[in-house]
């Protein structure tokens, strides 16, 4: 039952009040907070403002240990940026011998 009659969203099968407490708690987690502002700096170097369609988008990654410079940044359409990982296939291949006959 949910609490207090509260009605469950049908995506995530949590009630509202559900949702923000899972937010508050991951959101003041270290690593979470360190992300986010290395995220708001490389806005702030690309002159993005808020309501802007475009992200800033490593060229190297920042877990292959690309740093938040100005040389390694460039403004990227979000749909472009936060959709890449749909854009590869997602078979893995097996080789001949693992296959069964």
């Amino acid at each position: 039952m949910a609490e207090n009659g509260e009605r469950r969203d049908p995506k995530s099968h949590r009630t509202p009040s559900q949702i923000r407490r899972m937010n508050r708690t991951y959101d003041k987690k270290p690593e979470r907070r360190k992300a986010r502002s290395n995220a708001n700096k490389a806005r702030r170097m690309l002159g993005l403002k808020k309501g802007d369609p475009r992200d800033a988008h490593h060229v190297k990654p920042q877990r292959s240990g690309g740093p938040t410079t100005k040389k390694n940044l460039k403004a990227v359409h979000r749909s472009k940026n936060r959709a890449w990982r749909s854009e590869k296939p997602t078979t893995q291949y097996r080789p001949p011998s693992s296959r069964k006959k």
